[in-house]
Order: C-alpha cells, then sequence, then structure tokens
C-alpha cells in the first residue's frame, strides 16, 4: 500500500505540473514563478519518485529473501515432500509430485501478485525454476517453470511461460554436467568462496571446469536475459527494475541480481542442511544394527562356553545326561543361528529360556533348582530383544543359586501397564552383596558381562525410555525388574524406536 500512495502523489504531482506547463501563462504562473522554476519544480518531483521506488525496490528484495526461507523451510518439514526431494532418481509420477510440492504455493504467491499490487516479492518464479531443474532434472525444471508462469500468462505476460521453460532445461542441463550431485548441494551464494575453492582444487591437478561457478554465472547470465525481455518487451513479462523504468542505481541493480543468488543458495542451504541430518540418522541407524551384532555376539560365546563346561562335567560319569544336554543345546543354537531379528515376542523369549533352564536343572538338580512362572497372557505377544532374559536368568543361577548348598527357585513374572512392560526375574539365593550391586542413581550398569550386555542393549535400544532395576538382599535373594516400552510389531528394530530417539521425521 505505500507504494500505491507514492504512485498516487506523484501521479498527482506530474498533473497538476503538466496543467502548469499547458497554462496560458507561460512565461509567469499566478504565483509568479518562472517556467524555468517550474522546470525545477518537476525535476524535483520526479528525483523523489524515482527514489522511493528503489527504496521499495530494496525493501520488496529482503521480502523476497524472508518468503523464499519461509517457502523452503514449511516445504521441508513435511516427510512426503523430503522422499522426492532426496532422491536421485524420480519416476514421472514422482516428478509430477514434486513440481506441485513446490509450484503450487509459488504461483498462488504470482497470482497474489496480480491481485494485491502492493505485494511483490512473493514471485520466486525465476528462482523456484532454476531449483527444480538443476534439483530433478530437465523435465522437471522445464514442467515447473510452465506451471508456476499459469498465472502470470492468463494476466497477460506471456513471455514469462517460454522463459521460464527456458531457464529449466538450461538448469537441468547443468544438472547433468555435475561430476557430484554434492555441488549441487553445497552451492554457496558466496562467488568468491567458489572462486577460492575453484583454485585450491586446481592447484595440485589444474582443472578448468568448475561447476559451481558455472552455476554461479548460468543464474547471472540468464538473470540479465529476463532484465533484457523486461526492457524490449514492458508488459510480456515481471522484474522489479522494470518498476523504475527512468533506471536503476548500480547498487539497486547488484542488489536485484544478488537477491535471485542468495534466494537459491538459501533454499538449498535449508534443503541440505535438513538432508546432511538425515544422512547422519542413517548412519546412526547402521551404528545401532553393528552395535547390536556385536552385543548378541558377545552372548552367544559367552552362554556356549558356559554350557559346553556343564556338558564336560556329566559327559564322563553321566553320559545320557550329557546327551541330552548336548540335544538341548543344540535346539538353542539352532535357534539362535536361524533368528536373525533383534527383537521376538516374550512368548519366543521365555520358549528359549525353557530350553535354557532344561540344562541347568539337569546340570544342578530337579530337587535343587524349581522355576516359578507368573505370566500374564497380555504380555505374552509384546515384543521384546531378543537374548534379554537369558543373561539375567543365568546371573541368578551362577550367584545366587550356585552357591547355595539346598538349591533354590527362579521366579519369572511379566505384567502389563498403560505404556510399559514389566519383566522381573527374582531368585531366592546368597544374594549379590553390596560390592556387586548394579543399580546405579542415574541410569544402568553392570560388573558381569550378562547384566552390563542387557544394560547396554538397553541403552542401545530404548534410550531412556527403558529402565533396569536391581534389588539384592544379603541372603534373601534377587530381584530384577525391566521396565520396556510396548512394543506390538515384529522387525529386526522397530521404527517407532528409531523415530522417537530421531531429530528429523522421514
Amino acid at each position: 500500500m505505500p507504494r500505491n500512495v507514492a504512485r498516487y502523489v506523484s501521479t498527482v504531482t506530474l498533473s497538476v505540473l503538466k496543467l502548469l506547463a499547458t497554462s496560458p501563462l507561460e512565461t509567469v504562473s499566478q504565483d509568479g514563478c518562472s517556467r524555468v522554476e517550474r522546470r525545477a519544480t518537476f525535476s524535483s518531483a520526479d528525483r523523489t519518485r524515482f527514489t522511493m521506488e528503489q527504496r521499495l525496490i530494496l525493501v520488496n528484495l529482503l521480502i523476497k529473501l524472508g518468503v523464499a526461507a519461509a517457502v523452503a523451510s514449511t516445504l521441508v518439514r513435511s516427510v512426503e515432500f523430503k522422499s522426492l526431494l532426496f532422491r536421485e532418481d524420480r519416476s514421472l509420477k514422482q516428478q509430477i509430485y514434486l513440481v506441485l510440492w513446490i509450484g503450487i504455493p509459488l504461483s498462488v504467491a504470482v497470482w497474489i501478485r496480480f491481485i494485491q499490487k502492493s505485494f511483490l516479492a512473493g514471485d520466486l518464479s525465476f528462482e523456484t525454476t532454476i531449483l527444480l531443474g538443476v534439483i530433478a532434472g530437465r523435465f522437471t525444471g522445464m514442467l515447473g517453470g510452465a506451471f508456476i508462469a499459469l498465472p502470470a500468462l492468463f494476466h497477460g505476460e506471456w513471455a514469462t511461460l517460454p522463459f521460464n521453460v527456458l531457464c529449466g532445461f538450461i538448469a537441468g542441463q547443468l544438472r547433468t554436467l555435475a561430476p557430484d550431485r554434492d555441488d549441487i548441494w553445497s552451492f554457496s551464494p558466496f562467488i568468491d568462496l567458489s572462486v577460492y575453492r575453484m583454485i585450491r582444487r586446481n592447484l595440485p591437478t589444474p582443472r578448468l571446469f568448475d561447476w559451481q561457478v558455472m552455476f554461479f554465472v548460468t543464474i547471472v547470465a540468464l538473470r540479465f536475459v529476463q532484465t533484457e525481455i523486461s526492457r524490449f518487451l514492458p508488459h510480456a513479462t515481471f522484474t522489479l527494475e522494470g518498476l523504475s523504468p527512468g533506471g536503476l542505481n548500480p547498487w539497486v541493480w547488484l542488489a536485484i541480481y544478488a537477491t535471485s543468488i542468495i534466494a537459491i543458495g538459501t533454499e538449498l542451504k535449508i534443503w541440505n542442511s535438513v538432508r546432511i541430518q538425515i544422512k547422519l540418522e542413517e548412519q546412526e541407524r547402521l551404528l545401532l544394527h553393528a552395535r547390536m551384532e556385536a552385543l548378541q555376539n558377545q552372548i552367544n560365546p559367552h552362554f556356549l562356553f558356559n554350557t559346553l563346561n556343564s556338558v564336560s562335567s556329566l559327559v564322563r560319569f553321566d553320559p545320557d545326561t550329557a546327551r541330552e544336554l548336548i540335544i538341548k543345546l543344540a535346539t538353542i543354537l539352532r535357534r539362535l543361528l536361524n533368528s536373525g531379528d533383534a527383537f521376538v515376542p516374550l512368548r519366543e523369549e521365555l520358549e528359549f529360556i525353557d530350553n535354557y533352564l532344561d540344562i541347568e536343572v539337569v546340570r544342578f538338580g530337579r530337587d535343587k533348582l524349581q522355576v516359578m512362572k507368573e505370566l500374564e497372557p497380555a504380555s505374552l505377544d509384546v515384543m521384546v530383544p531378543s537374548m534379554l532374559l537369558q543373561p539375567l536368568v543365568e546371573n541368578s543361577i551362577k550367584h545366587g543359586l550356585a552357591s547355595k548348598i539346598e538349591g533354590g527357585s527362579i521366579f519369572l513374572r511379566s505384567r502389563l501397564t498403560e505404556s510399559q512392560l514389566i519383566i522381573e526375574v527374582e531368585d531366592d539365593g546368597v544374594g549379590m552383596g553390596s560390592a556387586n550391586l548394579l543399580e546405579k542413581p542415574t541410569g544402568l550398569g553392570g560388573t558381569g558381562i550378562g547384566l552390563a550386555n542387557v544394560a547396554e542393549r538397553l541403552k542401545v535400544l530404548y534410550g531412556e525410555t527403558a529402565r533396569m532395576t536391581i534389588d539384592s538382599r544379603e541372603g534373601k535373594g534377587t530381584l530384577i525388574r525391566l521396565r520396556l516400552p510396548v512394543l506390538q510389531s515384529e522387525g529386526s528394530i522397530p521404527a517407532v524406536l528409531y523415530e522417537e530417539r530421531s531429530s528429523t521425521r522421514r
């Protein structure tokens, strides 16, 4: 609206001056002013109009940068948009979807420019067409440029559509020349940095072509072509410099060109920061799998070593029992080898524990090792980490019951609360002693390989959402309680856990 007011004031002033200039009193006006004074007054009003328009152009340039950053930041919040943006190969359907995602808000902005004459900064058709071409290729750039130009075409700016198509084609062609796709995402609007990087890369091995410098030159060249079109065909396309037909200050010209370059660079920087974050989280996911495999591989040899010790102690004086142990061990190992999942239903984990306890019952004697189960049926379908309970049961037997002459009992309990699965492994043995207590005030801990492994796995998988507590009383036994988030889906590592720990949704 300030621009309309300025135009209205200047139009009225020029009309008055024109009337005075065509007045019969050619030499002296009614207030005694000479023709020279009237010309001086005209020149002053014209300069005022010229200065105000340039100030409005600078204001619109600042708003334009804000609009570009806001649109880029808003779009990249969408999971679907990110899946379309951060991929190298796109089907025809995906290219059309990408054009619609970016083109619809920018087309609306162009349409608003015609409705609200004071809002000119929302027209980012040139910059968006360049972005679509350089990110997604020639077809996407041409299609996006044509789509964004439709409102301008309907309002008489017919040269905008072919020019946008040309920009999309050239930007897409430039994409094919990029030796590395990271050069596109790391484009900087500061040409001095690009030139500096080019010089440093050319010092050891000279190379004439630098993609980022070529991209910079292409933006400037296409922007110059747009300026020339608006100069020769004022109503065929829209440019901010066309608002001042009397000429612009060189610094304003520089600001106009710099704004187009910075707008493109800003959107690329915003999207690239999210792209880098997604890559970092993907590396974190791979590291999570690697750590889980390492912990799983640590458990299996540890368990196998202890079981083989039990077999070796029986093979001489009780070969039948040793053979039974070997069969049980083969069943356990077959299950371990055939299962590559990090998570299994609690029911399967308890079946595995049954086989393990069968081995331990044979080893200790049925009269010295009793197993009691108190399992809530609804809890049996909840997903838990594979091989989670075996180290806990082994710890109860080794540290709680092995040194107890009369033996004892192990209690396995599970129940569901509103948002947690609670699993308890308790024994009535001799206790672990104050030196072996593993509970720490702010986290998980462990001294033996079994309990330390369980604590580490819970940290890796659940972060702060899981908790393991140990309550051991001298001479009365030990209670290990696990509080885990409720998971109902199967898979190696459920996505819900990773998403809870991720700062970027995908």
